[in-house]
């Protein structure tokens, strides 16, 4: 388990348990995390799971694929230093205090 905190826009904070091997937007999603669309269901083929990763996090994660690279590309207001997709991070023990902010509106 890893305690995820998601950081809405409007700053209302939300720190929930995600069980290894979920993603990160299916703890959004399962815990009812308002933000995060996941309109693909977390097949890497929409943005609608795109967030911007806490700074001091941004190094730990694994590097992006493919076709995240492509997909961060269509969010709103990506970042390249900091978006990522949410459905193509697997939470691990390691992820344990990871901070995802979320943007203004997903498209």
């Amino acid at each position: 388990m890893a305690n995820i905190t998601y950081i809405e826009f409007n700053g209302t904070t939300h720190t929930v348990e995600v069980a290894d091997g979920k993603s990160v937007m299916e703890g959004a999603r399962d815990n009812s995390i308002p933000g995060i669309e996941a309109d693909c269901g977390g097949a890497c083929a929409c943005s609608t799971c795109h967030v911007y990763v806490a700074p001091e996090w941004v190094e730990k994660l694994p590097a992006m694929g493919v076709m995240e690279e492509e997909m961060v590309d269509f969010a709103y207001a990506s970042d390249p230093a900091r978006s990522r997709l949410t459905c193509q991070i697997k939470v691990t023990d390691d992820l344990d205090g990871l901070i995802v902010h979320l943007p203004e509106k997903q498209i």
